[in-house]
Parts: structure tokens; sequence; C-alpha cells
């Protein structure tokens, strides 16, 4: 089977070389009138997929396959064709990846080795087509879209290209090496191609791609300063017909200089302080020393002779006066201990006739509750007794408060 298709590779290859002048045709004119071909070169290159006919009546053009290894071979930077499917290739990674595992598994080796073999020009493959287009983008911007005559042309040409770089990049991100590291298992083989190779291929591409993207606005940003210039200068030329007698006036006899031609710089700068200019250190701190404080007129002075001696005694003791709401709360905190049921903070609060409003008690409770040892608080249980707000969510509206042992 093998030496099979070996000699049918070689006779495809040497019909190729036989027809070598009508392929180039084709390619580089798109398309070849089907009756400048004799019908046996005709039949034989429809027969070999070679060329096909689009639709009944039309020319010949020529295969995708057979243009993208000319335009390979060729380096040709017309070609715009940029195509990852990053999607459907990591799919076909998974299930040769399960197929080697489960191949494996059952002890059939050589359909392992021929699977692993499958998974790596796979690999290979998907890291060629995104050089591919990595080198078709740079070719491109190389050459900054000269394929193309008019400027319009060139900014819709690098919207393409930008879009393209977005969709490679938005497809790489599918990529997750976790899930590829979990599927190759133990298998050294394949974490070697699924994590390692891979990962510095898309790593390198992704960098590439980056950089292109940013050369892309660069010129993108450039076509359109000189889309607006040339309209301008076009709008001045449109008008100079309309109105050949038009002559500007001086502008030095104008009150105001127009924006359009005021592009000089002011010969003198307004005057500012730097102050993170060494230099000017001296000049600042005399500035600063003849700055006066703003003080009343009638203060008094006093001059260091008048002073009062400074005499060092030992200091007042200071009393801190117990808080008499806290005492409260302390107090509450103790009835419950004592009595061991719970005791609801309002109830406890008209039981005892308190002098404060509700909502301080209230406050206090809490605050004190939170204010306890840890060891404390896992012993005592504070319940909030209210009902959320009815029309700003997340807010809790508290009436009441229930304390307890637990």
């Amino acid at each position: 089977m093998s030496d099979e298709l070996r000699q049918s590779g070689i006779r495809f290859l040497k019909r190729l070389g036989r027809h070598a002048e009508t392929i180039m045709d084709a390619y580089l004119q798109g398309s070849v009138p089907e009756h400048l071909l004799d019908a046996s070169v005709r039949e034989r290159l429809l027969k070999d997929r070679v060329l096909y006919r689009p639709e009944p009546g039309a020319d010949l053009h020529l295969r995708r396959a057979v243009r993208a290894l000319l335009e390979e071979a060729l380096r040709d930077t017309r070609n715009r064709q940029v195509d990852a499917n990053t999607a459907s290739a990591l799919a076909t990674f998974r299930m040769l990846a399960e197929h080697v595992k489960e191949a494996r598994h059952q002890g059939r080796h050589a359909d392992a080795d021929v699977y692993l073999a499958d998974l790596r020009d796979h690999l290979y493959a998907f890291g060629e087509t995104l050089q591919h287009a990595i080198r078709v983008l740079w070719g491109r911007i190389n050459n900054e879209f000269g394929y193309v005559g008019t400027l319009n042309a060139k900014i819709r040409e690098n919207e393409l290209a930008q879009s393209q770089v977005s969709a490679l990049l938005d497809g790489l991100e599918l990529v997750r090496f976790e899930e590829l590291a979990e599927l190759a298992g133990e298998s050294r083989e394949l974490r070697q191609l699924l994590v390692t190779n891979l990962q510095r291929t898309l790593s390198d591409c992704t960098q590439e791609l980056s950089i292109a993207q940013a050369r892309l606005l660069e010129l993108l940003g450039r076509f359109r300063e000189i889309r607006g210039r040339t309209r301008l200068l076009k709008g001045w030329l449109l008008h100079m017909e309309q109105y050949p007698d038009y002559r500007a006036e001086p502008q030095t006899r104008a009150s105001e200089l127009p924006r359009l031609f005021n592009h000089a710089d002011p010969l003198l700068a307004p005057a500012a302080l730097n102050v993170h200019d060494a230099t000017q250190e001296p000049e600042l701190l005399e500035i600063l020393a003849r700055v006066r404080t703003a003080q009343p007129s009638e203060r008094p002075t006093q001059t260091l002779a008048d002073a009062e001696a400074l005499t060092l005694s030992t200091p007042e003791a200071i009393e801190i006066r117990p808080s008499p709401i806290r005492e409260a709360v302390t107090s509450y905190l103790c009835a419950i201990i004592d009595s061991g049921q719970p005791v609801s903070a309002l109830e406890y609060h008209q039981r005892e006739s308190l002098p404060w409003d509700t909502e301080s008690w209230l406050y206090q409770v809490i605050g004190d509750y939170e204010g306890l040892p840890q060891s404390h608080k896992d012993r005592l249980r504070l319940d909030l007794i209210g009902e959320p707000h009815p029309h700003y969510s997340g807010n809790f509206i508290i009436r009441d408060l229930n304390l307890w042992l637990t």
C-alpha cells in the first residue's frame, strides 16, 4: 500500500511539471479559458483535482490547495487569506490523544504509535498554518498594502488585516493548557506535544501577532492622516477652480492670526516658578522668607523676657466617668446570664424604664456585643428581629434584638 501510494504521488507531481505553464497561467490570471486547453489535458487536470469549474459554462479555476502551495513557494504577498481554525484543530488533537491513550491501555502499541505520529503531524501543520498566516500579514504590512492603488483601498485592507489578527488572537485564547495537561495524563509523549511544543508555538505566534497589530494601528493612523491632508488640498484646489480671482489677504494685517497658520512656538513662555529646579532654590527661599503669616494686628507681642517661668509638676489625675448607657447594657447582659432565658432588648428597655430612646439603646447593645471577646461571643447569640426594606434590596430594618445563651 505504501509503495503504491508513493508511485501515485510521483506520477501526480510529474503531471504537474508537464502542465506547469497552464497551472501558472491559471494562478496569475485567475482562470484559464476552456478552449485554450486540449481535451485530454483538460480532462486530466480536472480528474487530478488541479483545476475545477465553479459553475456550468465558466472558465477553469485553480484549486485552493494548489494555489496555497504556489503562494507559499513564491512568497506571494498578494495573498489575503488568513485561516487558522483553532476550535477544529483542538477537537482533532483531543480525539487523537484519546485514540493514543485507548490503544496503549488495550496493549495495541503499534496503533498507538500511528495515532501519535498523526497527532504530531496535525500539531506541526497547525503551527505551520499560524506561521504562514503571520508571514502573510507581515508581507502585507511591510509592503504597506502596495498591491492596491488608492489610499481608501489601503485603509480597507488595513481594517481587514486587523480583523484577521483579532480573529487569530481570539482563536488562540480557546486553548486551555490545563485541560490539555489533564488530557495527556501521565504520557510523556502527549505532554511533550500537547503542552510543551504547543505552548512554545502559541507563545511565539501571540507575540508576533501583538507586534503586527501595533504596526497595523500605526499604519492606519498614518493613512488617515494622509487622507485628511489630501482632502484639504483637494478642497483648496476646488476652491481655486471656482474662484480663480481669489487672493489671500496678508495675515500680518489681521488682528488675530488664524489657528491654521499659527504653528510657531511663542517667543516668550509665561513666567512660572519651577519648584523642581534645584538652581532656583535660593530665590525660592528668599521669596518664602518675605511671606508674612496672617496674624491679628491687635494681638500683643510678648518677648522672651516677659514669659513666665516654666515649672514641671505632676499631672493631675484624670477621672474617667463610666457611661450610664453602657452600664445599663452590662446589666442587661448580666440579667440574661443570670436567668438563662432569652430577653428582648426592647422588653428590657420598657421593663426598666430606661431614659434613652430605643434606637440609641439598640445601637449600644449591638456595639457592646460586637466588642465582647470571642470566647464570650461564642456563649451568647444575638438575633436581629426586623424585615428587609420594601424598596431597596440589601437593606435590613432592625426593629428589635433578641439576646440569649447558646
